[in-house]
């Protein structure tokens, strides 16, 4: 009656995550919106990782997933106070109103 949680249960999760942050990436216009998003993929891929890595009991995946954790927390870092920066200077953070690099 009970079911198993199998290998195949957790890639489908991180497909559904990754789409589901992708679909976040194409469609919303707020940065902050944008970076949450990218952090789902990245975890999406952090599961996918992690679920090969059991499937092949190789530890080096364990590691791996944590560089890639420590790179997100980074990125939200740098990415964060960008954000702030550019919300200073044009008081919104709208991606189709940016246009700071434009000629």
């Amino acid at each position: 009656m009970l079911m198993t949680i199998g290998f195949s249960h957790f890639l489908v999760l991180a497909a559904l995550l990754f789409a589901i942050g992708t679909a976040g990436v194409l469609l919303r216009k707020n940065v902050l919106i944008i970076m949450m998003s990218i952090e789902l993929m990245l975890n999406a891929a952090n599961l996918t990782i992690l679920t090969f890595a059991r499937m092949h009991g190789d530890l080096g995946g364990h590691s791996f997933a944590m560089v890639v954790i420590a790179v997100a927390a980074a990125e939200v870092a740098v990415g964060l106070a960008i954000v702030v920066a550019i919300f200073r200077g044009r008081r919104h953070v709208d991606v189709d109103k940016m246009n700071i690099l434009k000629h």
